[in-house]
C-alpha cells in the first residue's frame, strides 16, 4: 500500500510539474506579446510533445533580451543627419531610431569567390593600426588557414587584431580552438559571440551573430554575405563553390559598421565599450548608403518596418535574391498585395538550398506565391547564398539577412541600403544571371508531400 501511495505522489508530482512548467511558458509568452501566429505554433507544438517542446522553448524561444546581464541596446550614432529624406525607406527607419543615409562613400561589388579573396587578404596586409572581423561561419581549411597566418603576421607587427565568431555558426571551431592560438600568441585577440554552455534560463542559443563586418582602420569595410570558408571564397575557384557578395566601400558608412562592432565586441569581450572613430577623410565618393543592424539588440523591428513598407510603396518590381524563404504572414500578404497592384514580384532562390528543412519549409509558400503569379527563379547552379532585395529603380538592400524569421525577427543582423542609380543598375545586373539560368516552376508535389509541406508552416515561427 505505501509503494502504491508513493507511485500515485511521484506520476502525479511530475505531471503537476509538467503542467506548471507549462502555464510558466505561457505566461512567458504573454509578457513577451508575442503575435498570436507564433504562439499558436508553440501551443501546438507543447500538444504534439508537450515536454519536449518546453526545453525547447527555453533554448531557442526567447527573442528580445530582457535582463542586466545580458546585451544592451545598441547606441548607434549617425555621421550626420541629412535634413533632406531621399527615400521613404530612409523615413521610417530614422522614426525608429536609425541615423540617416549617408552620402560620402565608395562602393564596389564583389561577386567572384576569388576576387573576394584577393580583396580580403589585400586589405589585411595594407591594414596599420586595426583589423576587426566579424563572421558567423569561420571554418578549419585552407581559406582560413591562409586568412588566420595573414592576420597572425599583422598581429606580429603591432597591428590590432580582433577577431569575433558565432559559437554555433563555428561550434567546431568553438569546442577546438588549437587553430587560433598562433594568433593569440602573437597578440590577436579572439573571441566568440554568446557561449553555447549557459543555464537554460540565461541561454540565448536561438540569437545568432549573423553579422559579417570586415573593417580595417575604421575606414574601409567589406560587408555582404559571405561567410570565412572555402564554400564563400579562396585564391583557386571550386566547381561547388556558393554563389554570395561582398561590397567594398570607404566612407561615412564604415562608422555606422564600426559603431555595430564595438558594440558586439564588448558584449562577447564583457570589456569596456571602445567609441568608434569617425573617418577623418569622407570625401571618398558618391554613394548613398543607410546602415540598418537589427536583431535583440535594436529596440523594436526597424528593418522589418522598413521592407513591408518598402514592398507596399513599389510601384515597378519588387525582386528578392535570398537562399532561404520562409516569411511571416505579414510579408507574404505584402508581397501578394504587390503583385495584385501590377508589381514585378520576383522571387530568386537557390533550386535546392544545403538545408533540406528550409527547403521543405518553404515549399508552401513559394507554391502561394506561384499561385498569385508571382515569378519563381530557381537558380539551377550552385548554392545560391547571397541576400539582397531590389525596390524599383529606388532602393537595393545588400547585407546577412535572408528572409526568414530567425533572420529578420531572431539573430543579429546588418544591412545597408543603397540609393544610387549605379549601384541600383549593377545590382538588376547581377540578379538577372540568376533568372538567365533557373527554373520557373515548382516541382509537382504528392499529397504526401503538400501536407508535409503545409504542416512545416506550423513551424515556420522558429525555423
Amino acid at each position: 500500500m505505501p509503494n502504491e501511495i508513493l507511485d500515485f505522489l511521484f506520476i502525479h508530482g511530475i505531471f503537476i510539474v509538467g503542467e506548471s512548467f507549462i502555464v510558466i511558458t505561457l505566461l512567458h509568452m504573454l509578457y513577451q506579446r508575442r503575435t498570436p501566429t507564433s504562439m499558436i505554433s508553440w501551443l501546438l507544438f507543447m500538444i504534439a510533445v508537450p515536454y519536449i517542446a518546453i526545453i525547447f522553448y527555453f533554448f531557442i524561444g526567447t527573442r528580445k533580451q530582457p535582463t542586466k546581464e545580458d546585451k544592451s541596446p545598441l547606441h548607434f550614432r549617425g555621421y550626420g543627419e541629412r535634413p533632406v529624406q531621399v527615400n521613404p525607406i530612409d523615413g521610417i527607419l530614422r522614426a525608429n531610431g536609425i541615423p540617416g543615409v549617408t552620402v560620402h562613400n565608395s562602393f564596389h561589388l564583389i561577386t567572384e569567390s576569388i576576387e573576394a579573396f584577393v580583396t580580403l587578404m589585400r586589405e589585411i596586409s595594407k591594414a596599420e593600426k586595426s583589423i576587426s572581423l566579424s563572421t558567423y561561419v569561420f571554418k578549419n581549411d585552407a581559406t582560413t588557414q591562409k586568412i588566420l597566418d595573414a592576420l597572425t603576421l599583422k598581429a606580429a607587427q603591432g597591428v590590432q587584431v580582433r577577431l569575433l565568431i558565432d559559437s554555433l555558426g563555428s561550434y567546431k571551431l568553438y569546442f577546438f580552438q588549437k587553430k587560433l592560438q598562433a594568433l593569440r600568441d602573437a597578440g590577436g585577440e579572439v573571441h566568440f559571440f554568446m557561449p553555447l554552455l549557459r543555464l537554460p534560463y540565461k541561454n540565448y542559443i536561438n540569437l545568432r551573430n549573423h553579422r559579417k563586418i570586415y573593417l580595417f582602420d575604421e575606414r574601409t569595410l567589406l560587408s555582404g554575405g559571405m561567410n570565412l570558408s572555402d564554400e564563400y571564397m579562396g585564391a583557386q575557384k571550386r566547381s561547388d563553390q556558393w554563389e554570395d557578395i561582398l561590397f567594398l566601400t570607404q566612407g561615412e558608412a564604415t562608422y555606422a559598421y564600426a559603431q555595430i562592432f564595438e558594440d558586439d565586441w564588448a558584449y562577447a569581450t564583457d570589456k569596456e565599450l571602445r567609441i568608434a572613430q569617425k573617418p577623418t577623410r569622407v570625401e571618398e565618393g558618391d554613394a548613398y548608403i543607410q546602415v540598418v543592424p537589427s536583431g535583440p539588440d535594436i529596440k523594436g523591428d526597424a528593418l522589418f518596418e522598413a521592407l513591408i513598407s518598402a514592398i507596399h510603396s513599389a510601384q515597378e518590381r519588387i525582386w528578392i535574391v535570398t537562399p532561404y524563404f520562409v516569411p511571416d504572414a505579414t510579408l507574404l500578404y505584402a508581397l501578394k498585395i504587390a503583385r495584385h497592384k501590377g508589381v514585378d514580384v520576383k522571387l530568386i532562390t537557390p533550386k535546392s538550398s544545403n538545408h533540406m528543412i528550409a527547403d521543405l519549409s518553404r515549399s508552401s509558400y513559394m507554391r502561394e506565391l506561384a499561385e498569385n503569379n508571382i515569378d519563381l527563379a530557381l537558380y539551377k547552379g550552385n548554392m545560391l547564398h547571397a541576400k539582397a532585395i531590389l525596390f524599383d529603380d529606388k532602393a537595393v538592400m545588400i547585407g546577412s539577412v535572408n528572409i526568414d524569421n530567425r533572420s529578420l525577427l531572431l539573430n543579429y543582423e546588418v544591412v545597408s541600403f543603397a540609393y544610387s542609380e549605379d549601384i541600383i543598375h549593377e545590382m538588376q545586373t547581377w540578379m538577372q544571371t540568376f533568372m538567365d539560368n533557373a527554373d520557373t516552376t515548382m516541382p509537382r508535389a504528392s499529397n504526401v508531400r503538400r501536407i508535409i509541406e503545409n504542416f512545416m508552416r506550423v513551424l515556420a515561427p522558429q525555423l
